[in-house]
């Protein structure tokens, strides 16, 4: 899998404009919100393509274990599938976010396409948590004009990431996630996982799991404290911090 990192709006009127991939510096030095740069005493900690019925449950036991919160950007077809586990993210107090409702490249999708399958991702995602979703992660990391659009329209925010482990690969071990987060790993950094292999290889989300006790006390090693993005303090994301519960 290679994930190719999209441009993000510096203001509103920019969602309008046309997304370019970026290189991952240049972005978090021009656009550092949308990168998932902010507050450098905190590290935030994000997971994408869930919910997945065996992992989720075992990081959210996990997380809960070492008193964090975290954003978890599910898929709209993994909530529909599982609307208890959706629940039970959001009950757990983490901030919940949108990954669109298929894991498709956008670049391959028209502009209806796109709009449909983001507003079909937050209403599957709304319903199954109980909650109004206020972040959006773009599968592969790509977003274009359309999906920019679409996200303003529903008050979502993107963000992207700073750092990854490399943890949806068949190769990947819970040594190597480590090493490849912590290459990356700074204050005010947003790291990105996985609680699923809905589209990764089969049962990577174990060797996840094997990382994630080693990647926290690192952060804790270094003086970060580590939760969801509504407690990163993203500039210009202040009417968009966490989950809104909606009604029934």
């Amino acid at each position: 899998m290679r994930f190719v990192y999209g441009g993000m709006a510096i203001a509103a009127a920019a969602y309008a404009a046309p997304a370019a991939a970026a290189w991952g510096p240049l972005r978090r030095a021009l656009l550092p919100a949308s990168a998932g740069q902010g507050d450098p005493g905190h590290v935030a900690l994000t997971f994408d393509d869930g919910p997945h019925p065996q992992a989720t449950p075992r990081l959210l036991r996990l997380l809960d274990e070492a008193g964090l919160r975290a954003t978890f950007f599910l898929l709209g077809r993994q909530a529909e599938l599982h609307p208890a586990l959706t629940r039970s993210i959001a009950d757990a107090g983490h901030d919940v976010g949108v990954h669109g409702y298929e894991h498709r490249l956008l670049l391959t999708s028209s502009p209806r396409a796109t709009c449909d399958d983001l507003a079909r991702a937050h209403a599957a995602v709304s319903r199954a948590a109980g909650c109004t979703p206020r972040w959006w992660r773009p599968p592969y990391g790509v977003a274009t004009t359309a999906a920019l659009v679409a996200a303003h329209r529903l008050q979502l925010t993107p963000v992207l990431w700073t750092c990854w482990g490399r943890d949806w690969t068949r190769t990947a071990t819970p040594t190597s996630i480590f090493r490849t987060v912590r290459r990356g790993l700074s204050g005010g950094g947003t790291i990105l996982l996985h609680d699923s292999d809905h589209a990764a290889a089969s049962g990577c989300w174990e060797a996840m799991l094997g990382a994630l006790p080693s990647i926290l006390a690192e952060c804790q090693e270094r003086g970060w404290q580590v939760g969801p993005l509504s407690h990163h303090g993203l500039a210009g994301t202040a009417s968009h911090g966490r989950a809104v519960p909606t009604a029934g």
